[in-house]
């Protein structure tokens, strides 16, 4: 069995030493415990850095793509070398990496394929209330998005099996954290949240820039994750809102000529009839939208089988 801990890199200089001099070389259950970067398009020494301190692989980006790219491509690397577990870690070193063997164990021992490290957010000094109950409401959406329960939805800090590592495909640009959970659970994944530490804060954090722009980004990853994997909920309530406006305001119109007073709200008659057709129209968006969310599940479970067979081959050969 080998773990590969990957982290993904930006300008990392100066915390990548003290991040990969807390990662373990030995980890329970595992006969290799192997260390990825992702460089990010760094434009500081983070690959000299990385290679000094004995990273095993390290993957560079021609230019700054994003966490979730770079998540991404770190993934793949994984998957090549061989990995069984993945681990993903922030270079902050904000997470406790003596908890890495917590995140391990339940995909160890089969009762998990994903693990996500629960941070205690209520008692991180360094988050401000509003950050706490933004993280908070973000992690309840997810849930009700995912039909998961995990707690943390936003941490970085998560162990994957190697199957479910083949499954996940990363849309966002903003961040993967969101996104592969609510995919993870959309295909039916085992899922566990375990209780994690946390070290202090080492600098600001790169991705939450303000709480304006991660609620912003965050809003949009999650709507347009849901239009992805519930195409005919989203389109199918928008399709009903529409046309019940528009078939209201038509027995509106009714009542009025009904009354003999019909001549002055000819307007209600137009703006039902538009209602109406576009509710009708959006319809046809979700039966469409639907139709390539299925052809969608299929091309993963091919992509998926694709992998499971070069692993066969991989294995066969050696």
């Amino acid at each position: 069995m080998k773990l590969i801990i990957q982290i993904p890199c930006f300008n990392e200089e100066a915390s990548l030493p003290k991040t990969l001099s807390d990662l373990p070389r030995e980890v329970p259950g595992f006969e290799s415990v192997e260390w990825l970067i992702v460089d990010d398009g760094s434009v500081d020494r983070t690959v000299a850095v990385a290679e000094e301190c004995g990273v095993n692989h390290i993957v560079k980006l021609p230019r700054n793509r994003g966490l979730a790219k770079a998540f991404s491509a770190g993934i793949s690397e994984c998957l090549k070398q061989g990995a069984d577990v993945i681990v993903n870690t922030d270079a902050d070193n904000q997470y406790n990496a003596q908890d890495i063997p917590v995140l391990t164990q339940p995909i160890l021992s089969g009762k998990a394929e994903f693990v996500i490290g629960e941070r205690p957010i209520s008692s991180i000094s360094h988050f401000s209330y509003l950050k706490k109950f933004l993280q908070n409401l973000g992690s309840k959406t997810v849930r009700s998005i995912s039909n998961t329960d995990v707690v943390d939805a936003p941490s970085g800090f998560r162990a994957i099996s190697r199957d479910a590592a083949m499954k996940l495909n990363v849309f966002s640009k903003y961040t993967y954290t969101l996104e592969t959970i609510i995919q993870a659970g959309q295909e039916g994944m085992a899922i566990l949240s375990v209780p994690v530490r946390v070290n202090g804060e080492t600098r600001p954090s790169r991705l939450v820039k303000s709480l304006s722009s991660y609620v912003k980004g965050s809003i949009v990853t999650m709507l347009r994750i849901f239009v992805v994997y519930r195409p005919m909920r989203f389109f199918g309530f928008l399709a009903a809102l529409v046309f019940i406006s528009g078939f209201l305001l038509g027995v509106r119109f009714l009542v009025y000529y009904l009354a003999g007073e019909g001549e002055g709200h000819i307007q209600s008659v137009i703006l039902s009839a538009l209602l109406m057709g576009s509710g009708l129209l959006l319809a046809i968006v979700a039966l469409i939208a639907d139709l390539i969310s299925v052809n969608r599940r299929l091309l993963q479970q091919i992509q998926w089988r694709i992998s499971k067979l070069e692993d066969l081959i991989s294995d066969r050969k050696s």
